[in-house]
């Protein structure tokens, strides 16, 4: 009978996100503040759990202050929300118009690819990392691997998959994760982890993330250190609505000869950084700091 439930809403939903992609950006942006509306002032979606994150991620910001930055993230979350439909029919020019990379990120790229160097990307839930996915397997040479939570619903989880490889990215199951890293050693690849994610407290590296204690997930730091690929920190920005940027820097060469939590440390205050420089651009509605450090 679930599934059946399951089946029905993904059918009857699929032709309105088809509709909703294929909406000229000035009207996605006019709905996105409809919903902005709808979500902040009348279903309250999580209000109170990103006011409490970023007042205790910013103790220094007025109320003032909280309050605009809290207006500020969810009309980014609506953005968000829409434009990641987006990707079912955006064509690749525009898709390169929308998210575009910084001339020395691609030349980094073009040389570790040129040294036949696989490499695993960090980044965070930062700006858009669905576009910015997308841009990089339109531009770059290596063959993009994206680490994901499969979805509970197979039919959205089926729609997101596609969305997701579109542009010629491939899919890892977080569970696959190693196993299908080694499996992939001939092929210059570039492996993508999103590192903001919670993870049980007792079986990760602890150290201090906007302000508060915060629990990191040693996966990174131990595949990099086991298989030696280059560690390339990645930054979305967002340069105006509708329109962002990727950057990136090399954070480790040689992985395997770093100390322990180094590479942890480094990958996480570089996203702290980005955070502080655009704070709204961040996916606050996260339980980030749900667990405590004991």
């Amino acid at each position: 009978m679930k599934n059946i439930v399951s089946a029905i809403t993904y059918y009857c939903t699929l032709p309105f996100l088809y509709l909703l992609s294929l909406l000229p950006f000035p009207v996605l942006y006019f709905l996105s503040d409809c919903v902005y509306v709808l979500l902040f002032y009348v279903v309250g979606y999580r209000k109170e759990i990103v006011f409490k994150n970023l007042q205790n991620s910013f103790p220094k910001k007025t109320e003032v202050e909280i309050k605009k930055l809290h207006k500020e993230f969810y009309h980014y979350f609506c953005d968000l929300f829409l434009e990641t439909f987006k990707t079912l029919t955006i064509s690749k020019k525009q898709m390169l118009k929308h998210c575009s990379m910084k001339t020395e990120t691609l030349q980094l790229f073009q040389q570790l690819h040129h040294d036949k160097k696989s490499i695993m990307l960090v980044m965070g839930h930062y700006g858009n990392w669905e576009w910015a996915g997308n841009t990089f397997s339109l531009l770059c040479k290596h063959q993009l691997y994206v680490i994901y939570h499969p979805l509970s619903n197979k039919y959205f989880d089926g729609l997101m998959y596609q969305m997701r490889t579109r542009f010629g990215t491939k899919l890892i199951a977080m569970r696959d994760t190693f196993k299908a890293m080694v499996a992939n050693k001939n092929e210059i690849s570039a492996t993508a982890f999103i590192a903001d994610q919670t993870p049980q407290p007792d079986n990760a590296y602890w150290t201090t993330f906007l302000n508060q204690d915060t629990p990191v997930f040693w996966g990174t730091e131990r595949i990099a250190k086991k298989l030696n690929y280059p560690i390339v920190y990645i930054s979305v920005q967002k340069i105006k609505r509708g329109y962002y940027t990727l950057h990136a820097e090399l954070l480790e060469l040689t992985p395997e000869l770093t100390a322990d939590c180094e590479i942890s440390e480094k990958h996480t205050k570089r996203l702290e950084e980005d955070i502080i420089l655009q704070p709204s651009t961040w996916l606050w509605t996260h339980k980030r700091w749900k667990h405590k450090k004991n």
